[in-house]
């Protein structure tokens, strides 16, 4: 069994976050602690301005924690929740009002509910494609 550490990421993760922070500010909500994110973070081509993990917030999406964290240091500035879990990165992010996009690798049906993601893609280069980065 590998450790998430291992993991790498998605073959089209590097590219789009490249496209996406030339243009934009980037961030990370982690339901991971932060020895291991450090870890994770190698794997990635690019730096990110907001990390918020689950140590920080002592708590683990889908509560609203790291959501409430992120709102309280983006402070005035618009944002986009980009997340591939339903249940731990869309549903609440809704919930708080957040405007998501549903990154849908999988092609899952949409689940029911009166709230849906603003945008729904297949991947991270189409997110980046929908964006125009």
């Amino acid at each position: 069994m590998r450790s998430l550490p291992a993991w790498q990421p998605f073959p089209d993760t590097n590219p789009a976050l490249e496209r996406l922070a030339s243009h934009f500010h980037l961030g990370i909500l982690s339901n991971v602690d932060d020895e291991l994110l450090v870890e994770t973070l190698r794997h990635f081509t690019v730096s990110f301005e907001m990390i918020v993990t689950a140590e920080q917030v002592r708590s683990y999406k889908p509560r609203a924690a790291h959501f409430k964290e992120a709102m309280s240091r983006k402070g005035t500035a618009r944002w986009l929740h980009a997340g591939q879990s339903w249940f731990h990165d869309i549903q609440p992010a809704l919930e708080l009002g957040v405007p998501v996009t549903w990154i849908n690798r999988k092609s899952k049906p949409m689940p029911g509910g009166e709230r849906k993601p603003r945008y729904i893609v297949n991947d991270l280069t189409g997110l980046a494609d929908l964006l125009g980065a």
